[in-house]
């Protein structure tokens, strides 16, 4: 018998399954690449959780697995055992060693380096001093601000800690940390700087963390302490963005990348020295001025950024390009410190692509966009976006702190600590909506139902797995599998519903997410499975993973499409949002997006047909977008799945779906489907296919979504900012269709052009330009003369009337 390549890999990988299974788990018997000479082992082999992608001997499993990019976490090895005295190195990158130790049990641990960056970082271990590193693993390097409270130090009030030096502020400041974190019986605090130097966006602009000094030692480790800030020795005023640094006393003053608890960073207002303290307001407002000189040099990011969504709700509902601003938020009470009246703001996720920028907008409780040329309270765009971006480690793309430099510590010279807010909103206007261009949706969810980019439903119950979407744009790939669906006795259905989907752009990560055997959501990650019990927020190669605590999984990827998939009666549910630029650059069984549904069933094979096909000829369409074995992005690591999907049919073609079922009048169910359903054909579909009205009722829930998502992003007109005339006022901030702006002057000017403009269809203002003109003294004499003359001539009129009435009863 002639065995082919495939078949003798799978049968050596199920003899190194049985082995790993029978617990021979303390060394490889060969690498990875050794053992099937080639690539296509790295998926199997980390499945069975050996052997790594670059084919080092182990692959490490660690806990915690992620850390703020500050570093200094210590994290366990799990899977290794190791001698004692080993001589433990630990190499990030290939180039950033830290000292790691074997406890008393034989556990390696690690410490991690300060980074500038976010995502996975590749790390080796060495138990050899570092004379070879043979294991290897990967850490989740995570934004500041994202790490848990335990993870970090607070600075307790922390709007004293930066006004701290102000007027009426002064007396003792506070550092709380959770003292089990740095196992140590006494610690020292160290104050850190940020700073980023050479010349601005050339080869030599470098970020940097410096340890400044020692703000107190041999601390026991209380996990409390109160001081009164004195000014330190030396020269720190440079220094206006920091941190605070816990560490054992037993390391050396600025060490690097030891055990240590970090703050936030914050402004570092409490060691300002004199200048700063004599007189906060004259020091602000010469730091603001030198920052608006140096903006002055600075590239004009505005050009290139994102305009803002027109309303909160269609903020809200474009989740492919922006995310909530947590300082922010309305769902967790609209505490929005530094944008007062605003109830909600969102970020854009991705940076800019030349500068690295950010965009930020934020709404009113009327759902309305607040502009800062009307409010201080309004959106303002960032010259570093918070979250960073690639390349990391040249600023402004450094994530968390070019922000803080160029946006945040700018914002306290100008504005919080002196009134010189024009200054900064000068830099940092608004954008509005004038060119923003909402996304385009698809649904897929129930046994299953489409519903495609330009409005077109229908359903498609095939049992294999399928191209969703694909782009030659970006080379986005969407590929989704079915199951069939069972009765609650365990029987078959004749009929599916979706159960993974897989996703990549480019060269970007692979995301699956899936049902599991327990029908808990899985996410994985380049075919392993992702633990979301630490981080529910993923910087990854070309895209940002997002989880919310009850499985709704987020992939947000760099051109700005954007996937949600949710688990909703045992199915999942699909959405995907595609920005304007992928017009007629989209096929698969969500079909071309061009606002046409005439051509949406296009085949495999480009021709198309009626959209007035039978159930049946629909089913044919959806066939012939069955994937193949070499474009799979799928994970088939289980012997189900790899007989079910990886050696049979990509489409079942023996499994027939009901196409039309029956609704009999004699049926009790019947009954309560309409009391479920109503007029929802897709809850009747699926109520009278699985016999349940949860099946039913989860597929009306998840069509209403659609819906309402498609409601939210219609496009709206806008007129754009309409400004005050000079010496008078208005009456209104919407710039919408329909929207009406009234004006009026002060007192000694009068109106010309239109009193009232209101926002048309075509985007610009009716009337004309409104100004408020003085009263000029040859204006004035007249009018007074005026106002006198009609006065006299109407009592003159009121004393005629009186005689002629007096005469009258003389008579």
């Amino acid at each position: 018998m002639k065995f082919s390549r495939l078949d003798v890999s799978f049968f050596i990988l199920s003899t190194l399954s049985a082995l790993w299974n029978a617990g021979a788990q303390d060394s490889c018997a060969h690498r990875c690449g050794e053992l099937l000479g080639t690539c296509s082992c790295q998926v199997t082999c980390q499945s069975l959780g050996r052997c790594c992608p670059d084919y080092k001997e182990f692959c490490l499993q660690i806990s915690p697995y992620s850390g703020s990019l500050m570093g200094g976490k210590d994290f366990l090895i799990n899977n290794t055992a190791l001698y004692p005295s080993s001589a433990l190195k630990c190499r990030f990158k290939q180039q950033i060693i830290t000292s790691g130790y074997v406890d008393k049990d034989g556990k390696a641990h690690c410490i991690s380096p300060l980074l500038y960056e976010t995502g996975f970082i590749p790390f080796e271990v060495s138990a050899d001093d570092g004379s070879t590193f043979p294991y290897s693993g990967t850490w989740l390097s995570v934004h500041h601000s994202k790490v848990s409270d335990g993870e970090k130090c607070t600075l307790v009030n922390q709007t004293k800690w930066q006004y701290y030096g102000t007027p009426n502020t002064g007396g003792n400041l506070t550092v709380t940390w959770t003292r089990q974190t740095l196992p140590a019986t006494h610690v020292n605090i160290e104050v850190w700087g940020y700073q980023e130097t050479g010349d601005s966006y050339s080869e030599n602009w470098m970020a940097e963390w410096k340890y400044l000094y020692t703000l107190a030692r041999e601390l026991p480790n209380t996990g409390k302490y109160s001081f009164i800030p004195v000014p330190a020795e030396g020269n720190y005023s440079t220094w206006d963005v920091g941190t605070l640094r816990i560490i054992p006393s037993s390391y050396l003053d600025g060490q690097s990348n030891i055990p240590s608890i970090w703050s936030s960073e914050h402004a570092l207002a409490w060691h300002l020295e004199k200048d700063f303290r004599n007189d906060p307001n004259a020091w602000a407002t010469a730091k603001c001025i030198e920052w608006d000189r140096k903006e002055e040099l600075l590239p004009n990011f505005l050009e290139e950024i994102i305009d803002c969504p027109c309303t909160l709700a269609q903020a809200r509902a474009d989740t492919g390009r922006f995310h909530t601003d947590y300082g922010c938020d309305i769902e967790k009470g609209s505490v929005c410190t530094y944008h007062p009246g605003a109830v909600h703001c969102v970020r854009a996720i991705q940076a800019s692509p030349q500068y690295g920028a950010g965009q930020q907008c934020c709404y009113d409780a009327t759902g309305t966009q607040i502009l800062t040329r009307d409010s201080t309270g309004g959106s303002t765009p960032d010259r570093g976006h918070d979250w960073g971006s690639p390349p990391f480690l040249k600023p402004p793309r450094i994530p968390g702190f070019s922000h803080w430099l160029y946006d945040v510590i700018s914002f306290y010279y100008c504005c919080l600590w002196a009134d010189n807010c024009d200054f900064y909103m000068k830099r940092r206007p608004s954008s509005d909506c004038r060119t923003y261009r909402p996304p385009r949706a698809a649904s897929t969810f129930g046994d299953p139902h489409f519903l495609t980019f330009d409005g077109l439903n229908f359903t498609f119950n095939g049992l294999g797995e399928y191209t969703l979407v694909e782009s030659d744009l970006t080379s986005l790939r969407v590929q989704g599998r079915t199951k069939q669906a069972h009765f609650s006795n365990g029987t078959g259905v004749q009929g599916t519903g979706l159960s993974a989907v897989a996703m990549q752009e480019n060269n970007s990560d692979v995301i699956e997410v899936r049902y599991s055997e327990d029908l808990s959501l899985e996410v994985l990650l380049n075919q392993r499975v992702l633990n979301f019990s630490e981080q529910t927020w993923m910087d990854l190669k070309g895209l940002f993973l997002y989880s919310t605590p009850d499985q709704n999984i987020t992939v947000m990827f760099s051109s700005g499409s954007g996937l949600e998939i949710r688990g909703n009666g045992g199915f999942l549910t699909l959405t995907i949002l595609l920005p304007e630029k992928f017009i007629n650059h989209t096929w698969g069984l969500f079909g071309v997006m061009n606002g046409n549904p005439e051509d949406d069933y296009t085949f495999k094979n480009k021709t198309t047909m009626s959209v007035h096909a039978s159930p049946q000829q629909v089913f044919e369409f959806g066939a012939s977008w069955a994937i193949e074995n070499g474009s799979s992005l799928f994970t088939y690591d289980t012997e189900s799945l790899l007989n079910s999907f990886f050696y049979g049919e990509k489409h079942n073609a023996s499994f027939l779906p009901v196409f039309s079922p029956y609704e009999d009048p004699a049926d009790p169910l019947v009954e309560e489907m309409v009391s479920c359903c109503g007029s929802d054909t897709f809850c009747r579909f699926d109520v009278l296919t699985t016999r349940s009205l949860q099946v039913g009722s989860s597929t009306r829930l998840s069509h209403q979504n659609h819906k309402l998502l498609v409601e939210h992003l219609e496009p709206v007109i806008s007129c754009g900012w309409l400004e005050h005339p000079t010496n008078g006022r208005k009456n209104g901030t919407n710039y919408l269709l329909g929207s009406t702006i009234r004006f009026t002057c002060n007192e000694g000017y009068e109106l010309t052009g239109s009193q009232e403009r209101t926002c048309q269809v075509s985007g610009a203002w009716s009337g004309d330009t409104t100004q408020c003109s003085r009263v000029t003294a040859l204006k004035q004499v007249i009018i007074i003369g005026s106002v006198f003359g009609i006065v006299g001539l109407a009592v003159l009129a009121r004393l005629g009337y009186l005689c002629r009435k007096q005469s009258v009863r003389k008579e």
